[in-house]
């Protein structure tokens, strides 16, 4: 078990204050890691915080990239350091290509492609210093399939698997290892649309291999293993943890 033995690490999860991204501090706490969260309600955090002295929040917008090494800054004064990092935050409009406009179009890709990159270009260099560090990515079942109202963010999490790969050339050779997840679907505030619909839900339940959507349980394993020394010998991939959907 020491091989999934966080202790003594420490994790960052942006996008932590619910669904995929708080599943990810549940998880990392449960093995040992200290975990700063960062997210932009304030009372979402308090709800992991008060809980436990080795969770800390940052109270932060992202989509504001001139804030970022203001952001890395904080963090980085809490412990020192971070030897984990997991690029959750991200937001999905559900737009028809043919609403999407300028705007829509550059908040997805900054906040899905283009914060994930810049903060791991920031904080890779200490984890380097160190030999060792974990950045775990979050791509989508839309990194390779086309989903109704999803071009914007389809296009983004295409990116973020090609930035896992180009993430992993970089820097693996100095000890970090950059790996990716694609959840199917799980009850989040993103999918709330999907689940509200029972019929749709439903649907696509029969669409994987297992017979049912993912519940936020079902990510804690891999969050665990892609953060810990059992992984270390894996960089650039891209786990899809989606009950089978992708392979009928």
């Amino acid at each position: 078990m020491q091989l999934f033995d966080l202790t003594d690490k420490v994790a960052l999860v942006t996008g932590a204050t619910s669904g995929i991204g708080m599943q990810q501090v549940i998880a990392l706490r449960s093995a040992g890691a200290s975990v700063i969260t960062l997210g932009r309600r304030q009372e979402r955090l308090d709800l992991l915080t008060e809980k436990d002295s080795q969770v800390a929040s940052i109270v932060a917008d992202l989509a504001d990239i001139s804030k970022l090494d203001a952001i890395v800054a904080e963090c980085l004064q809490i412990h020192g350091r971070i030897d984990i990092l997991c690029n959750t935050a991200g937001v999905n409009l559900r737009q028809h290509a043919d609403d999407v406009t300028p705007d829509d179009w550059d908040l997805t890709q900054d906040l899905n492609l283009k914060i994930p990159f810049f903060l791991a270009q920031k904080l890779v260099p200490q984890m380097a210093e160190r030999g060792w560090g974990k950045v775990i990515n979050v791509a989508s079942l839309q990194s390779r399939r086309a989903f109704a109202n999803g071009i914007a963010y389809g296009a983004s999490k295409g990116g973020v698997e090609q930035l896992t790969r180009a993430m992993a050339e970089a820097w693996s050779s100095r000890g970090v290892a950059c790996n990716a997840i694609a959840p199917g679907f799980f009850p989040t505030e993103l999918t709330q649309a999907v689940f509200d619909n029972d019929s749709l839900a439903e649907q696509l339940a029969q669409q994987t291999a297992i017979g049912r959507n993912g519940e936020l349980e079902d990510l804690s394993g891999v969050c665990i293993f892609l953060a810990s020394h059992a992984s270390d010998y894996i960089t650039g991939q891209t786990i899809f943890i989606d009950g089978g959907f992708t392979a009928k």
